[in-house]
């Protein structure tokens, strides 16, 4: 395995793609700071979800300054209703800047970061920094919703999953600000082909042969 003393990675992709868990493996494999920008926004609809703030954007402005990453990584978002919820927040495009900003600075004092999410590759590490090596995931719907509903525990019917996802990833692709595309450098994983060992097997070997 190569050594790196920089290495930003870039990993975009559909709701369930296994992107999340993709993006761990890579991370725990090259010792790289892992920052999962979905979860911002589950945060965010969290808060606003227990709080009922007016003004969301300034509500949430001052929420992010104050808080830090890791809090928010330990914190309970994985409900069928903060998703939802939080597809609808991040189609607001000050709740955007304003997550965006929370994130360049983290990545900023980062040399060895992955960051995944949605508008990763084409918004977040566009430039200044860009990533080394960006990743794209899709996984078709009858895999991506059951893996989702094993995630939930199986509360949530199997049907009502499918349903959701379907509309998550439409809302993300159709969204006017930063909608979900895939760069044109981006190397395409299919997790529905692929085994997780075989998906990081596929990712170490593009991360090796980097310059």
């Amino acid at each position: 395995m190569k050594k790196f003393k920089k290495l930003i990675i870039a990993c975009d992709g559909e709701s369930a793609s296994g992107k999340s868990t993709s993006a761990k493996l890579i991370s725990k494999k090259y010792k790289l700071l892992l920052i999962n920008s979905g979860l911002l926004y589950r945060y965010g609809s969290k808060l606003i979800i227990n709080y009922k703030p007016k003004n969301i954007a300034s509500f949430l402005d001052k929420k992010f300054k104050k808080v830090n990453y890791k809090f928010i990584s330990k914190q309970k978002l994985h409900s069928e209703v903060i998703s939802n919820h939080s597809a609808l927040l991040a189609k607001n495009k000050k709740i955007r800047l304003i997550i965006n900003k929370f994130q360049k600075k983290i990545i900023k004092k980062n040399k060895k970061i992955c960051v995944e999410g949605r508008d990763i590759a084409s918004k977040i590490l566009a430039k200044n920094p860009k990533y080394d090596l960006a990743f794209y995931f899709t996984c078709n719907l009858e895999k991506a919703s059951y893996r989702r509903w094993l995630d939930l525990k199986k509360k949530t019917p199997l049907v009502k999953i499918k349903r959701s996802l379907r509309k998550r990833t439409l809302m993300d692709k159709k969204r006017k600000n930063s909608p979900l595309v895939k760069v044109k450098d981006a190397i395409l994983i299919r997790t529905d082909k692929l085994s997780k060992k075989q998906v990081l097997s596929k990712m170490s070997k593009f991360i090796d042969e980097l310059n």
